[in-house]
């Protein structure tokens, strides 16, 4: 798929999506406005329709009362026209009585098993009836402490269950303790019209009004009687009597509506049923609750399909125009793309050039926007892709030049040359490796060889974890064993191979044969020892002749005089002595000393030699101040030749302090070094003297040999370390002995060429 349809797609896709989202936005506002407004309406409706039964209602209580008034009247007027004795009034006097009060009917009533039984009435057809009076309202009027003078009056609308007369009539009962008969009186009714409903509701009948039903409930009497289909306006008395008050109950839902009725009721709110039907039908239904002297809630019932069939023509409408929209958006972004992309393919075709090392060419740009921004970057990237690509090609031959050399280096070299894998497997040796070990690389080729003697392996695998935790080694020398069973003396490098990541995966072996140059360093050294032995024999046969001399004198002394001088006893014992320490002295220094290197701390051994001093430098009236570092201070030693290089320099500071004084004693870290710095206050060396401090019998005291210097000083160099002399005339001598510091994390034991096992004693030393 080109370009231009996927932006055509994709323009139009994203309008489609907006017009989506614009009509479900509409359709939506629509519905809550729609819903809004219909509840409005249906409140409006609802409140005129509880006015006009308010006003009815009052109306109605207002003739009511004027009735009432009207009966008692009558009735206490038709009491004093009869005589005491109600078996002597017949029709015609009643009917008399009737006439001139205006009513209807006048009936005297004497009591029964059933209730009042009609004795005489001007109506005939009134004779033998029995009415209940409890079915009718009591008033007590007329109440008087006199029982004479009171009366009760009973009065209600015709109707009743003994007689179901024509609407529009009122009957009364009166008795009073005068007259042993009650008085009922029946007159026209002034009640008003009932109470229409029709102006609200029935749209094909009445102007076409939007509800299709009006009900008015009472919600005390829902469980008391079924309700009704129809019923008319009542009157406020039997408002209370039944369930249905007025309207017509058609589109009914027993259970909903009656839920409803009960939730408006109780919580005094509006309720509407939006997905209420009836017969298929979708209805809106409306439950209103009024609050009066009897409270009921009026139920509106209207047609969901024709309150919603605006919101359906609105929907189609936007739906229609939002098709017409997205078509003219996919036809005006075709053509937009085609118009947009046309740069594109200019740049495309340069793209293409540049692909197959075309570099010449450039794109010709007219434009000053992002594309011809973009072209512009296209033919610098071209330019640099042609100059960086006539780089490579020389750094390619460069390379290769570089890896020709390499090869050449490495397969010419005299070193052993042979690479493993982390699991010890040979990968690759040289020539070199060929002919030192007689392994060749066929026979070498993914394999383990037997290099390393048996009791050097472990010391190997060590080496080789320290190497891949990162830590760099120094050359070793160490021993390796041939093809054919000869162990050589060889010094190996031994390094990492690490990939594009970082990750080492390989492991460089550079072997180097020492056994012509251990032969060559053992003859110097035998040259040296020699050179120094002849040294050491000068001066001990130029010391040792002073003090024969000196006896040769005194024993030929005493062989003329056959005297034995005590003097000159003491005297031969003193130079004897002195001949004694000089050969003592050379022999310490001639003799082979046994080595064993192990882990200590400095601070312990100069605290044993202080120890040990400590004595002798009160009795000189010398303090030694000791400032150790608070790290521990380990280095790799023979602790007794230590000591006797600390007790030297220490019993040279004692002496050097004839009148007392202070000793310091200090042990520090300088870059990893153990420095240990001892400074007295004594009388000094000469400058010219220090640069001969070493030399056998170059000494600043009349006693000394200056042996005890040269023995420090090889001391100190076995243990690679070194020791500095300077001094003041005057002023006092300061020496500092410096000593490979082993770390514990962070440093490097290759320095000064400990085993492994000694890293392990160090780790358990902590």
């Amino acid at each position: 798929m080109s370009v231009k349809i996927k932006l055509t797609c994709t323009i139009s896709g994203i309008v489609l999506l907006l017009l989506v989202l614009n009509v479900i936005l509409n359709v939506y506002s629509m519905g809550v406005n729609l819903r809004a407004e219909i509840e409005k309406r249906m409140l409006h409706s609802g409140s005129e329709l509880e006015a006009s039964f308010q006003r009815y209602a009052m109306n109605y209580e207002t003739v009511e009362t004027a009735t009432d008034d009207r009966l008692k009247a009558v009735s206490i007027a038709v009491s004093d026209r009869l005589s005491d004795n109600g078996g002597q009034i017949g029709k015609n006097r009643l009917s008399e009585i009737a006439a001139q009060l205006d009513i209807s009917t006048v009936s005297l009533l004497l009591p029964s098993a059933g209730g009042y039984i009609v004795k005489a009435s001007s109506d005939s057809a009134e004779l033998g009836r029995t009415y209940d009076l409890s079915k009718y309202r009591l008033q007590v009027v007329g109440a008087n402490p006199n029982p004479e003078e009171s009366f009760k009056f009973w009065s209600g609308t015709s109707g009743q269950p003994e007689r179901l007369e024509s609407r529009g009539f009122k009957r009364s009962f009166y008795a009073n303790a005068k007259q042993s008969y009650i008085i009922s009186c029946v007159i026209r009714d002034a009640q008003p019209a009932p109470f229409e409903i029709f102006p609200y509701t029935e749209p094909g009948q009445r102007g076409g009004s939007y509800l299709l039903e009006i009900s008015a409930f009472n919600p005390d009497m829902l469980d008391k009687e079924a309700v009704p289909t129809k019923a008319e306006a009542p009157t406020v008395e039997q408002m209370k009597q039944h369930s249905l008050i007025f309207g017509i109950y058609t589109y009914r839902v027993p259970g909903e509506d009656l839920k409803h009725i009960r939730e408006a009721a109780q919580t005094n709110r509006h309720v509407f049923d939006y997905d209420s039907s009836f017969g298929g039908r979708a209805l809106i239904k409306t439950f209103l609750p009024v609050q009066g002297p009897i409270p009921y809630v009026i139920g509106l019932v209207m047609d969901k399909k024709s309150t919603m069939l605006l919101m359906e023509q609105q929907r189609t409408n936007e739906i229609y125009i939002s098709a017409i929209l997205l078509l003219a958006v996919v036809i005006c972004s075709y053509f937009l793309s085609d118009l947009l992309l046309r740069p594109l393919r200019t740049i495309v075709w340069k793209v293409n050039e540049v692909s197959f090392g075309r570099f010449d060419e450039s794109i010709k740009v007219k434009r000053k926007d992002e594309l011809g921004l973009l072209a512009e970057r296209v033919n610098t990237m071209s330019k640099n892709l042609g100059m960086y690509t006539n780089k490579l090609k020389s750094a390619f031959e460069e390379n290769r030049s570089m890896k020709e050399y390499l090869e050449s280096f490495i397969h010419h070299t005299t070193d052993a040359i042979h690479v493993t894998d982390l699991d010890g497997r040979i990968t690759r040796v040289n020539e070199a490796f060929e002919e030192l070990f007689g392994y060749s690389a066929e026979e070498a080729a993914g394999i383990q060889l037997p290099l390393v003697p048996d009791h050097l392996k472990d010391e190997e695998q060590q080496i080789v974890a320290l190497l891949i935790a990162g830590e760099p080694l120094a050359a070793r020398e160490t021993i390796r064993v041939t093809k054919d069973g000869r162990w050589l003396d060889v010094s190996v490098t031994t390094s990492p191979i690490r990939d594009k990541y970082g990750v080492i995966h390989a492991i460089a072996n550079i072997t180097r044969d020492m056994t012509v140059r251990n032969k060559m360093e053992e003859l110097l050294r035998r040259s040296e020892k020699l050179t120094t032995v002849g040294q050491l024999a000068a001066g001990v046969a130029h010391e040792i002749r002073n003090p024969l001399t000196t006896l040769r004198g005194f024993l030929q002394l005493q062989q003329q005089t056959n005297k034995l001088n005590p003097r000159h006893i003491d005297l031969m014992l003193s130079e004897l002595d002195r001949i004694n320490l000089i050969v003592g002295e050379f022999l310490i220094l001639a003799k082979p000393q046994a080595t064993r290197f192990e882990v200590k701390d400095v601070r312990y051994i100069l605290g044993d030699v202080v120890s040990l001093l400590d004595s002798q430098a009160h009795l000189c009236n010398i303090i030694i101040v000791t400032r150790y570092m608070d790290k521990p201070c380990l280095v790799s030693c023979e602790e007794n030749q230590l000591k006797q290089v600390f007790i030297n320099v220490l019993k040279n500071a004692i002496e050097a302090m004839p009148s007392g004084g202070e000793i310091h004693i200090a042990v520090s870290d300088e870059a990893g070094q153990a420095a240990v710095t001892i400074t007295d206050s004594g009388v000094g060396i000469p400058e010219e003297m220090i640069a001969k401090l070493g030399d056998p019998f170059i000494t600043g005291k009349e006693t000394g040999t200056g042996l005890g210097i040269m023995v420090s000083q090889r001391i100190i160099q076995s243990h690679h370390g070194a020791m500095d002399i300077r001094s003041k005339v005057g002023q006092g001598t300061t020496v500092t002995i410096t000593l490979p510091l082993l770390q514990a994390a962070g440093g490097t034991y290759a320095e000064i060429g400990i085993t492994a096992d000694y890293k392990r004693k160090l780790g358990e030393s902590g």
